[in-house]
């Protein structure tokens, strides 16, 4: 199991200890009560995070890596803005290596070790039971706090110790019954149906590899159709699948003269579809949709002039408005512009989430009031997270205390070999509302 540990500090706090002085932590206060270890993975000195990731893998190497250096980028940003809770902020990543074996032993690690974890992007997370019996410093069970990039798995999107920034929406009362009811975004499909004069029917491919990533793209894809999508075929094909392996896809798109192609695959996939369509000759397409996985440079340096038109939906401000939103270009500069992608953009407003909770902690109970407890209990309060930086948000509000779905997003288009803005029009802005319930047997 790979881990790193990346701690940051002080130029500042370095100089003054090899003088033999040694400076108060930040917000520690000279009249506050000394700082203290209160919480598995909180010291006098520092706050433990885990990022779990599957970064190491001979199927996909690197895949969640960006996970990972969003969460770390986070924690440094933090750390140059003075900490918290009179505390520098350290990361553990524990590698998942795509792997549900390493997931748990991930989990266990980080219960005995960290303080919450944060950032989660681990398709394999099947057994979400060592972090909901995580016992805390004085051994009760409270659970490990998790704040996810990803939920794939059912157990997963159902734990009670877990606040996603983007909710998935599984209605978890439905879990045990014959069909489960789930809330997706479908602001991208009501663009389509608006702006498009071609009655739009298609195909939807599905990555085949796991049940969690057949379950967890079921239902944003009868949520399209639902939103007025005509069902041409839904295809399931590996996400290792090579370009020829695309040959019947693209046949039931022309079979079909299909007006409508989505894909639920990862980028590759979409860039192998649309070079074995332009090689077949598909000229029936007016709308070649992706999901954020294709909102990442390799997409179009991968995909070439066969991958324009593409449009790709968002669900926070483009990286190309920087310039507008504070969140996202501090970011950009904390992580570095060649290495942010979708993910690590999630995993960024991860941190800040955590960021937030912390704080209000803090401004209850004090800043040796951190515990596992108090943190999951601040966490269920939030109901309007944007992941701001000096007062802008890179995310619309989000009630990620309430697990609630809002279907807010951007709609972008590549355009000349760059990702454009196409909805909503203004800069720096998010649409929400477009949200469409759908029951569906994947138990």
């Amino acid at each position: 199991m790979g881990r790193i540990r990346r701690t940051i500090v002080a130029v500042a706090g370095v100089a003054l200890l090899g003088t033999g002085l040694v400076a108060a932590p930040a917000g520690a206060g000279g009249g506050d009560e000394p700082l203290e270890a209160t919480e598995i993975g909180v010291t006098a000195d520092a706050i433990r995070i885990a990022v779990i990731a599957d970064v190491d893998n001979p199927v996909r190497p690197g895949l969640f890596r960006g996970s990972r250096d969003g969460v770390l980028a986070a924690a440094e940003f933090i750390n140059d803005n003075g900490g918290l809770a009179g505390r520098q902020v350290e990361v553990d990543f524990i590698d998942s290596r795509l792997s549900g074996d390493e997931a748990r032993s991930a989990l266990i690690q980080a219960c005995e070790e960290d303080f919450a974890i944060v950032g989660t992007t681990a398709l394999f997370m099947n057994n979400i039971d060592p972090a909901v019996s995580c016992p805390d410093l004085a051994g009760t069970v409270t659970g490990l706090p998790d704040v996810p990039v990803l939920q794939t798995e059912f157990a997963h999107q159902c734990s009670p110790i877990s606040y996603p920034i983007i909710v998935v929406g599984l209605d978890c009362t439905t879990l045990d019954d014959p069909e489960q009811t789930f809330r997706t975004g479908q602001g991208h499909v009501k663009y389509h149906l608006g702006t498009q004069e071609e009655d739009l029917h298609g195909v939807w491919t599905i990555a085949s590899d796991l049940p969690a990533t057949i379950r967890a793209a079921t239902p944003p894809v009868r949520g399209a159709q639902k939103a007025g999508i005509g069902r041409d075929d839904e295809i399931q094909i590996s996400g290792l699948a090579t370009q020829t392996e695309y040959t019947p896809v693209v046949q039931s798109i022309k079979q079909n003269n299909s007006t409508y192609v989505a894909n639920y695959l990862d980028y590759r996939g979409m860039v192998l579809l649309r070079k074995e369509a332009a090689i077949q000759g598909v000229d029936s397409v007016v709308v070649w949709d992706c999901t954020l996985a294709c909102y990442d440079q390799r997409f179009i340096e991968e995909g070439g002039e066969d991958v324009e038109g593409t449009y790709v939906t968002v669900t926070f401000v483009p990286f190309e408005e920087a310039k507008q939103n504070a969140s996202i270009r501090n970011y950009l500069e904390y992580v570095g512009e060649d290495n942010a992608d979708a993910f690590g953009a999630q995993a960024w407003a991860a941190g800040l989430f955590f960021r937030d909770v912390v704080n209000a902690i803090v401004a209850a109970d004090g800043e040796n009031g951190l515990t596992r407890a108090a943190f999951l209990e601040q966490a269920a309060d939030i109901h309007d997270f944007t992941a701001e930086v000096d007062g802008e948000g890179m995310l619309a509000p989000t009630d990620v205390g309430g697990r609630k779905v809002k279907g807010c997003g951007a709609v972008l288009q590549v355009r000349d070999g760059e990702f454009v803005r196409r909805s909503p029009k203004k800069k720096g802005t998010l649409n929400c509302g477009d949200v469409v319930k759908v029951t569906i047997d994947l138990a």
